[in-house]
């Protein structure tokens, strides 16, 4: 059965970047800066999720999406009207959240890890350049990547070493680590952080906008083709 796909508009204060927010599938979310530009933009990244809903056992639900629904609009922060990305809380972030929802939630995080780790490993070592020579190299964007969510586990008490997330073994402890965590903070009814505090839905999405917005980064840089 065709459906619609809920979607939040984070609006930046001074109006100048709208973030398009897919709160049922975590990670999807692209800004610009209209709201008519940021949904096309959504609609663009919708088949480049179509692999995540794969990894996840969730293709043929992800296939029924014909469009999208705009559910809510809320404000942003600063940060997000400079660099046109979520870093404000919807309703929908700090609504409860059923067991049930949560594990999908999480499947859905670790798909976006899996696709992460695809593409890191087919594409090539060297990024294709900007107009001035300026970029990261695929090993930058991968130890960025790992550093900022080495940041984030914190607020659900994780702290895993840098080098240690440079290893198979060690990335793969980090990540059960920090989706039990997560787990556990849910049962105890707490929001993750300890000054700032976030609600759990927002660090999932976060996290999985992170590791999606750098894999598709990667991916549109790769030289291996060329």
């Amino acid at each position: 059965m065709a459906s619609h796909m809920r979607v939040m508009l984070e609006i930046g204060p001074k109006g100048k970047k709208v973030v398009a927010v897919a709160p049922d599938w975590p990670g999807l979310a692209r800004g610009a800066a209209t709201e008519e530009a940021a949904l096309e933009r959504l609609r663009a990244y919708v088949s480049r999720y179509a692999p995540v809903s794969r990894l996840a056992g969730m293709e043929a639900a992800f296939a029924t999406i014909t469009d999208i629904d705009v559910v809510e609009r809320y404000p942003g922060t600063g940060s997000t009207d400079f660099w046109g990305i979520s870093f404000a809380f919807s309703s929908i972030d700090q609504q409860a959240m059923s067991s049930e929802a949560l594990a999908r939630e999480l499947r859905l995080l670790r798909a976006c890890w899996a696709f992460f780790d695809d593409v890191r490993l087919r594409v090539s070592t060297e990024m294709q350049r900007g107009p001035r020579g300026g970029g990261r190299d695929r090993d930058h964007i991968v130890r960025h990547t790992f550093a900022a969510e080495r940041d984030w586990a914190e607020k659900v008490g994780v702290l895993t070493p840098q080098d240690v997330m440079l290893t198979d073994e060690g990335l793969n402890a980090h990540r059960e680590a920090y989706c039990q965590a997560i787990r556990d903070y849910y049962s105890q009814g707490k929001l993750a952080g300890k000054v700032a505090k976030w609600p759990l839905r927002y660090l999932i999405r976060h996290t999985a906008f992170h590791t999606l917005d750098h894999a598709w980064e990667m991916e549109d840089k790769d030289l291996t083709a060329k």
